[in-house]
Parts: structure tokens; sequence; C-alpha cells
């Protein structure tokens, strides 16, 4: 009998663990929300850059004021006050 509870016991706690991590990956990125730039980058990477949109994004809590770009690899987060990111915004914008 008792190899029995503990079995069980052990059972249980794997599935508590197995879903109280699971929900945590749940939590860091909800839905289609990409996470934040908590860092951007200052040099110019116009080429790697794919398509005619991009976001803004406000400093807040780890996340920091920045630009962010679609490219072939992800998201690429610009400096916005880095010449090349204004020129390439202005461009996307009369496109």
């Amino acid at each position: 009998m008792t190899v029995k509870i503990l079995s069980i016991t052990l059972l249980l706690l794997s599935v508590c663990v197995c879903c109280h991590s699971s929900e945590g990956t749940r939590r860091r990125h909800p839905g289609r929300i990409p996470p934040c730039c908590p860092a951007v980058t200052k040099g110019n990477r116009t080429a790697e850059v794919v398509g005619e949109t991009y976001r803004e994004q406000a400093a807040s809590g780890r996340c920091v004021k920045a630009i962010i770009f679609n490219t072939e690899y992800g998201q690429l987060c610009a400096d916005p006050d880095a010449q090349w990111v204004k020129d390439l915004t202005a461009k996307m914008k009369k496109a």
C-alpha cells in the first residue's frame, strides 16, 4: 500500500512541476506580443532590415526606448537617435 501512495504522490508532484513551468513560459510571452528590447544596436544595420514597417517602443522597466525593425532572423532593436534609423524610418513613412 505504501508503494502505491508514494507512486501516486510522485506522479502528482511531477504533473504539478510540469504545469507550473509551462505556465511561467506563457506569462513571459503572452500571445503574439514579442519580448521588449532591453538594449539597442547603434551600428548601421540597414541592409538587414526587411519589409517597410517598424514599431516604436517606449522605455518601461527593463525595456529601453527603441525602434524595432524586422529582419530575416527576427527583430532588430535600434537606437531611435541614430541617424541611419531616422533615415530609414523617414523612408518607410514616405512609402
